[in-house]
């Protein structure tokens, strides 16, 4: 892989990590609606590599095939904002949902069952689960959400983990008491959800494989995840607006 000089032969690590492309789009495609293209994703995530050849050098300590995965998935999700793959009203929804998840949890004093926040948003349980299924693509983390607010005055919830903009800031974010929040956040799922995320992050099941596992359809697994992802935001909010880290 090294020319006469030395250096790293940037034709051969092409050839030699494209494969990790296709790898990498297809993990990212299971977990995504079925509007996003995974043709697209390889296309971004060999901009990505093609970016991770020009710039690695060899006295960065690091294996190349690391440098890169960083590369090509930041490429990949760069792609996905751009193409505004998920609605904005789908988001606005979530958000709502979020929202009443969070005046129920301080409510009740535990996690609101799909019923009672169903009847907070004055929707049917139908409804509300439809909103689910719609949200399929809901993240824990947008790009936009390190500057911007809910619009009342209050800093976002990733503002208090996330304070150097001059660092990448998903890398900051995870060197940060983030982590720690979320893992905390994640211990106060309802059970079956927190069952459902070690199978989807941790086993890297897709929702088909999910579904099997815990005898629900995947349209279920998909409704699960969606409120699973609600529920972590809300908490993760209600900590950094009250101080509690």
């Amino acid at each position: 892989m090294y020319t006469a000089e030395g250096k790293a032969d940037k034709n051969q690590l092409l050839v030699e990590h494209a494969p990790l492309v296709k790898r990498l789009a297809h993990q990212l495609k299971a977990k995504l609606p079925p509007s996003v293209e995974v043709d697209d994703l390889i296309q971004a995530g060999m901009i990505g590599l093609l970016d991770a050849v020009s710039r690695y050098e060899e006295t960065h300590g690091a294996q190349f095939e690391t440098y890169a995965v960083q590369r090509i998935r930041g490429a990949m999700l760069d792609e996905l904002r751009s193409s505004d793959w998920l609605p904005r009203s789908m988001r606005q929804n979530m958000r709502k949902i979020e929202t009443a998840m969070s005046a129920l949890q301080q409510k009740l004093g535990r996690p609101p069952n799909e019923s009672e926040v169903a009847k907070q948003l004055k929707l049917s349980l139908a409804d509300y689960q439809d909103l689910l299924t719609d949200g399929g693509g809901h993240q824990l983390v947008y790009y936009e959400d390190f500057h911007d607010g809910d619009g009342n005055g209050n800093e976002h919830f990733l503002d208090r983990y996330c304070a150097d903009e001059g660092e990448d800031p998903l890398q900051t974010l995870m060197n940060t008491g983030f982590r720690a929040a979320l893992v905390e956040a994640i211990n106060t799922l309802p059970e079956r959800e927190k069952i459902l995320m070690g199978l989807y992050y941790e086993q890297e099941m897709n929702l088909k494989e999910i579904g099997a596992v815990m005898g629900v359809s995947e349209s279920r697994v998909c409704q699960l995840h969606s409120q699973a992802i609600a529920r972590l935001r809300s908490t993760l909010r209600e900590k950094a607006w009250t101080g509690v880290a």
